[in-house]
């Protein structure tokens, strides 16, 4: 890619890439971990609801007093956008309406995008992106986090000229956490509520990883970057090693898939709780196929692992590093003007449904919460019932009931037909009426 090459070349004619970081949480923090050596790369501006939570943050993620005391924190993120020393924005709030806006007014002032909040992504990332195409800036999803590095093997696949069967990551996943809500959340991470408590540790933060929402959210992201599409009636969570992922991720009777080009995410727990051998908890994976019996023969010759025909492979990485490796997509936009992946149509959606019987007049928790969890299903299945996104499923009040399984619908809830955000999507869904 040649980044750190140009990054230095920038450097030595002193033209820093320059950064402002919206929200200085853990993502935020393993990026700003990495500022210090990684020379030509500037963080200018840091916003943040708590300023003087963020300087902590860059103290114990191990700058000194001078780069902290030459960086601007503020609690007011319209003066970071507006500000003429930042090239980059990342957004790194994890909060879907502030990130909608937040990436709106980077583009309007010219600036390129990058969105760590793929929640907001997932709500109306299309619209977005086509905003940021038009007035020439990057947006871009986040390197570190998993759709963006599996839309990276995905686009190695393709253009080595082989067929993407499936792609995705692996999770820790039982059927039973759909129902979890964060007062059950902690045993099923082998926590007490005190343990987790002293940790720091936000339980509806994490039950949305375990509940299914996080998956269903970081799919659709890949969905829409990719072109790869989800299985019609959501995510099935087959249990898979490494070492099967050739074997058993391949469609109709002979495997786990719906179809051929699907995403799809492996657990790394049996059914019965015991554990997969070789699992990919952490990371993420491509499996494609050689395109005729030369290729195949080569994948013998050269030690590729296939399923029996020797015609499929996968490749996979065992890990993610989150905000350490952000700065791949910083300048990768910035030196560049390329994504990291970015949405370029409207194939999946993920929409809020029941954990129980939800009764009129229960207000929504949103993402994590108890009362529903967000499942993948294609744009099309969620534009024809009227999905309630699950971007949009907090604090916004029930007028009828739904029972437990079934996806929320617009026509369930109250919606202030004034909202922003509300407003944004629902002109995403008219511009994208759903991709094939």
């Amino acid at each position: 890619m040649n980044l750190h090459r140009l990054l230095q070349a920038r450097r030595e004619a002193d033209r820093p890439v320059r950064v402002g970081l919206i929200g200085a949480g853990k993502f935020g923090s393993m990026f700003l971990a990495q500022v210090p050596t990684t020379p030509g790369l500037q963080v200018t501006a840091i916003a943040d609801l708590a300023p003087e939570r963020a300087r902590a943050a860059c103290r114990r993620v191990g700058w000194d007093e001078a780069r902290i005391a030459a960086t601007r924190f503020t609690d007011d993120s319209a003066r970071l956008l507006a500000a003429d020393d930042v090239d980059v924005v990342v957004e790194a709030t994890g909060h879907a309406p502030a990130g909608i806006a937040h990436a709106r007014a980077a583009i309007a002032a010219g600036k390129h995008i990058v969105m760590v909040n793929v929640e907001a992504d997932v709500l109306a990332g299309p619209l977005l992106a086509r905003e940021a195409a038009r007035a020439g800036v990057v947006y871009s999803l986040a390197y570190g986090d998993q759709p963006a590095l599996i839309a990276e093997l995905v686009d190695w696949a393709r253009a080595c000229g082989f067929a993407v069967i499936a792609a995705g990551k692996g999770t820790k996943y039982l059927p039973e956490y759909h129902a979890s809500t964060p007062a059950t959340v902690w045993p099923y991470y082998g926590l007490t509520e005190a343990q987790a408590r002293e940790g720091g540790m936000n339980p509806q933060m994490f039950n949305s990883f375990l509940d299914g929402t996080k998956s269903g959210i970081e799919m659709a992201a890949v969905t829409n970057a990719t072109g790869l599409t989800p299985p019609p009636d959501g995510l099935g969570f087959p249990p898979c090693g490494t070492h099967e992922l050739a074997q058993l991720l391949r469609p109709g009777n002979e495997g786990a898939l719906h179809h051929r080009g699907q995403v799809e995410v492996v657990s790394s727990l049996q059914r019965d709780g015991s554990p997969v051998t070789n699992d990919l908890r952490w990371g993420v994976y491509v499996v494609f196929e050689a395109p005729g019996e030369y290729t195949a023969r080569c994948f013998g010759e050269y030690g590729v692992p296939t399923d029996a025909s020797g015609r499929v492979s996968a490749l996979y990485r065992p890990f993610h590093l989150i905000g350490l490796e952000l700065n791949v997509s910083i300048l990768s936009a910035a030196l560049r003007g390329e994504a990291t992946g970015a949405p370029t149509g409207f194939r999946a959606d993920v929409v809020a449904t029941a954990k129980h019987d939800l009764r009129a007049g229960e207000t929504l928790d949103g993402e994590g919460g108890a009362c529903v969890w967000g499942k993948l299903i294609p744009a099309a299945a969620s534009l024809q019932i009227g999905g309630l996104p699950i971007g949009l499923a907090n604090r916004v009040k029930l007028v009828r009931d739904v029972p437990a399984g079934r996806a929320v619908t617009w026509e369930d809830v109250r919606m202030d037909p004034a909202d922003g955000t509300y407003r944004f999507r629902r002109e995403m869904e008219a511009v994208f009426p759903s991709a094939d």
